[in-house]
């Protein structure tokens, strides 16, 4: 959801040749080729569509919405988007015909027992990957209360510097942790989220906690709605502590307290606009986080600070109950401290929503060691060559290609969306209460554009889908340094961001997979971050 203007990506395609066909068998991959040229979107997309109308309390008194005929942010067009340049209908037609596919079951992705004396100190506990903290937490070795104590005490200390909160949720978050230590000692273990304090960035509606949108117009909104993400992570025990910051209306890294930081380097900003999921993540004052993905949102924010991510296939994980950006291009992924949190997390939330009609349900299945020679792994000239050497010493099968395609006559429709989910926030005139206009100043030049304008950039949009589908003929994922976020997030791949080397910071890489495939790409990239130890930096800030 940031300005960023990184590259874009391609869409995928539906044909796999029989060695890729064999791999997904083998390892327990679903047969993606043949599950894309069936159902890249039952369901197509309306981001927010899923949203409902919201009672909310704290906002600016402003004319009625029913009076002036006005829209609220949550109500989509009755047009809808799917990732796939084949159609929703096909797909499930064919996988109907696969019994083997049983899209409503969910793996479980067990951790491995915790060995060894567990750590003393506050500091070394706090920057445990989430797969090390619930291995203490299902032992009994750490106590849920004790955890989320000793992030509270952390995002309390540190946000007076880095600005990475927006409201801690302390007495919910005490309550929520003591029945997670009560359920798990009486046996009721939900799994390895149950009592893992996270944070959530402030475009989700909380019951109980303002949702700001980094807006100072919405300092004071209340909104009496969970978002379906909140939803499903309670429903998978973990601990909600923070509404963590995020760029005015979800672009950059400012909102209306100021800049959010980089924890590694305060003098600069997080990047955004999943700002404070970036900055608190990998600053230890949370165990993961959630973020959201217009053009760069999760990507930016998280090569910024280091850390690892999973931008999901568009229409993966529900957006009901989140703030719309782009019906056609906003997304929901994980932030975390290792690519096999971001596994455990995105496990607990994909799925279809019906509140969210872009939701469908496909296959996961995360793989700890894949076979890399069965795949092919695309990349282009200039990729790091020790990254490469690391990926080949695994076994993995590389194949240099072009780039992808270029989507430069793509344009207008981010800023015709966007304009039209805020047209009652303009129409009303509440930018003028805004202190920093510039965060909604391509709003009403935006209002402009012609429809003809718009329908033809989706127009041109789906031959670069069409493209992206090519380009995936003869490769499964493909490496990026730059993110290719403008290409990618118009044609809805998935993207997996990880460090791959350190210079003061950690400096990260990102896979992008064909369509569905945000199993494999979080399998490939765990397989490189087993065999090397960037992931473990973390910054010295107390």
């Amino acid at each position: 959801m940031s300005r960023i203007t990184d590259q874009l990506d391609p869409p995928d395609h539906d044909s796999k040749n029989g060695d890729n066909a064999q791999f997904w068998e083998t390892n327990g991959f679903f047969n993606r080729r043949q599950f894309l040229s069936i159902t890249a979107a039952v369901t197509a997309c309306t981001p927010a569509a899923c949203l409902t109308d919201q009672q909310t309390k704290g906002q600016p008194k402003q004319p009625s919405n029913e009076s002036q005929n006005l829209l609220p942010n949550s109500m989509a067009p009755a047009i809808q988007f799917q990732a796939s340049p084949y159609g929703s209908a096909a797909y499930l037609e064919r996988l109907s015909h696969n019994k083997k596919n049983n899209f409503s079951h969910k793996e479980e992705i067990k951790v491995e027992p915790w060995k060894g004396s567990v750590p003393e100190s506050d500091e070394e506990i706090a920057f445990l990957p989430v797969h090390r903290l619930a291995a203490l937490i299902q032992s009994r070795q750490l106590s849920p209360v004790k955890l989320t104590e000793i992030y509270l005490e952390r995002i309390k200390q540190l946000d007076p510097q880095l600005l990475c909160a927006v409201t801690i949720m302390e007495k919910s978050a005490i309550r929520e942790a003591k029945q997670a230590e009560q359920d798990i000692a009486s046996g009721q273990y939900r799994g390895p989220l149950h009592g893992i304090p996270w944070g959530v960035k402030d475009l989700f509606s909380t019951r109980n906690a303002r949702t700001t949108w980094g807006a100072k117009p919405f300092e004071n909104r209340m909104i009496d709605e969970d978002a379906e993400i909140v939803t499903r992570l309670r429903k998978a025990g973990a601990i909600l502590i923070a509404k963590l910051s995020t760029g005015t209306f979800a672009q950059g890294d400012q909102w209306y307290r100021g800049r959010t930081r980089n924890p590694w380097n305060t003098e600069e900003g997080s990047s955004g606009s999943s700002a404070g999921p970036g900055s608190a993540t990998a600053a230890g004052c949370v165990a993961f986080a959630i973020g959201t993905e217009t053009r760069g949102s999760i990507v930016s924010p998280s090569k910024r600070c280091g850390i690892n991510a999973l931008r999901p296939t568009f229409g993966r994980v529900s957006r009901h109950g989140c703030m719309t950006l782009s019906w056609t291009m906003d997304k929901v992924g994980p932030m975390c401290r290792t690519i096999e949190d971001c596994a455990l997390v995105f496990n607990a939330i994909h799925g279809a929503d019906e509140k969210d009609p872009s939701t469908l349900t496909a296959p996961f299945r995360f793989q700890r060691l894949p076979d890399l020679a069965a795949l092919k792994i695309g990349y282009r000239e200039g990729t790091d060559e020790a990254f490469l050497t690391t990926l080949r010493r695994l076994g993995a099968n590389l194949i240099q290609v072009p780039a992808p395609p270029n989507y430069r006559e793509v344009k207008h429709i981010l800023t015709v969306e966007s304009a039209t989910a805020f047209d009652d926030f303009i129409s009303q005139n509440l930018d003028e209460q805004m202190v920093r206009k510039v965060r909604v100043k391509n709003f009403r030049p935006a209002r402009n554009i012609t429809a003809l304008d718009y329908l033809n950039a989706q127009r041109h949009r789906f031959a670069l889908m069409q493209k992206m589908a090519d380009y995936f003929e003869n490769i499964d994922l493909y490496i990026t340094h730059s993110g290719d976020t403008g290409l990618t997030n118009l044609t809805g791949h998935p993207a997996a961001v990880f460090p791959y080397q350190f210079d003061k910071q950690p400096r990260c890489i990102t896979l992008i997979g064909n369509l569905f495939t945000d199993d494999i790409i979080l399998s490939v990239a765990h397989a490189y971050q087993t065999a090397t130890s960037w992931h473990l930096e973390h910054p010295q800030i107390l």
